[in-house]
């Protein structure tokens, strides 16, 4: 039994990041060396379906202890980091309009289409999105419906700040409490389920789907590095006046590392939520912002949705002017907040926005089958994007408010705060 605590004790004094990136080396080595393995691939699939699991029921807790308590207020925060949101994801829409301007890409569509069920354009979309707010709460947690989780965690949360005793608020604090030591402990598990995800990656795909579509996923890989190194970096060091990439760099290995192999921003919520509370941002803030840019900061998708379009129209001769590229970019912007949570959900939106140029359904879904062929690495990339972003502009939000206060900045953007 001490043997046993000696390497758990040895296990938990080496950094996650460096425990991740010893469970990536490990995967593809096995990977190579025993492709046929697949037991190992379950360490990822337990991995992701343990965070998809718990990412629900811990929103829902954090979201309705924290207004329960009569702590969390809805105010400038929300409004700035919902800005900030919005922002990068038309930012990112425009930066794939000028990549695809400039690098313009034809595809090779297929002569069948299989069937696929895709929105009939932006109101469908929107109207989807406005109907998931007021689902049945418990089917909301049990189909991760973020929408709905915060809606009605928001309306129970208010409900007992006004009429729960000392004794249930405590107890909603406890539960909170409890769930979030229990996504600390998943978390601290990654590597091995990174390990897992890595080898079936690698042993399942091979070589071929690197190099498969190799300059339309240079250009979908290009904006989105672009976006994220640049864009971002920018918006955040116009809100704080100070060098962005210390917490940038951060996001990306803590936050975007894991995000590129569960491919799904939903199980990546513990992840961010645990990140937040290490970069001292307040718990009620986090607790509804982390869930919310889950939803609605989608860059990534905007990109994919912009880059494959235009793609499409490329492909069949249509002209696109600068005009209607950037009615496109709002489109998508919009359409990409509708896109699901989980790997892939972003590429049946691309239909809605083929609608723009007059593309036919057959064609556009073809466009789609396209994106699933390269969705190993346009998704894992896509889905980095999106969960690095909610927490910086999560942090960057929360960090304006702090200057305003003249509160000390921590080190991270600047300040001599320690975390």
């Amino acid at each position: 039994m001490s043997t046993l605590k000696q390497l758990v004790q040895t296990y938990n004094r080496i950094s996650l990041i460096g425990r991740i990136a010893a469970g990536i080396l490990i995967g593809v080595i096995l990977a190579l060396v025993c492709p046929g393995a697949s037991w190992i691939g379950v360490a990822g699939d337990l991995f992701v379906g343990a965070l998809k699991s718990i990412a629900p029921v811990l929103v829902a807790i954090l979201v309705t202890s924290s207004l329960c308590q009569g702590r969390g207020k809805l105010d400038r925060r929300f409004g700035l980091v919902i800005f900030y949101y919005m922002l990068s994801t038309f930012l990112a829409a425009f930066v794939a309009v000028v990549a695809s301007f400039a690098f313009p890409q034809t595809l090779v569509l297929a002569t069948e289409v299989g069937e696929q069920a895709a929105p009939g354009g932006i109101q469908e979309v929107l109207n989807h999105l406005l109907m998931s707010i007021i689902v049945n709460p418990v089917d909301a947690i049990a189909e991760a419906n973020y929408m709905g989780i915060l809606f009605w965690a928001a309306v129970l949360g208010l409900a007992l700040k006004r009429g729960a005793g000392d004794e249930t608020k405590k107890m909603l604090a406890d539960l909170a409490d409890a769930v979030s030591q229990a996504v600390r402990w998943v978390i601290n598990l990654a590597p091995f389920g990174i390990c897992g995800l890595v080898f079936r990656t690698v042993s399942g795909n091979g070589l071929d789907v690197f190099t498969s579509y190799g300059r339309l996923v240079a250009v979908l890989v290009g904006s989105m590095l672009l976006v994220v190194l640049m864009i971002d970096p920018l918006i955040i060091a116009a809100s704080l006046h100070t060098n962005p990439y210390p917490l940038v760099f951060k996001c990306l290995r803590e936050s975007g590392l894991t995000a590129f192999f569960t491919r799904s921003s939903a199980a990546n919520i513990p992840v961010n939520m645990s990140l937040c509370e290490r970069l001292g941002l307040d718990k009620d803030f986090y607790s509804v912002s982390i869930p919310l840019g889950a939803t609605i900061n989608m860059d990534g998708a905007a990109v994919t949705i912009t880059v494959m379009t235009l793609a499409a129209a490329h492909t069949l001769g249509i002209s696109v002017d600068l005009p209607t590229a950037l009615i496109l970019s709002v489109l998508a912007t919009f359409g990409a907040c509708g896109a699901s949570g989980v790997a892939g959900g972003s590429l049946l939106l691309i239909p809605m926005a083929c609608s723009l140029f007059g593309i036919s359904p057959d064609v556009a879904m073809q466009v789609v089958g396209v994106g699933f062929i390269i969705g190993v690495i346009q998704d894992s990339v896509e889905t980095a994007l999106n969960s690095s972003g909610d927490v910086m502009f999560a942090a960057t939000a929360e960090y304006v408010s702090w200057k305003k206060a003249g509160r000390e900045l921590p080190e991270i953007v600047g300040g001599t705060k320690k975390l």
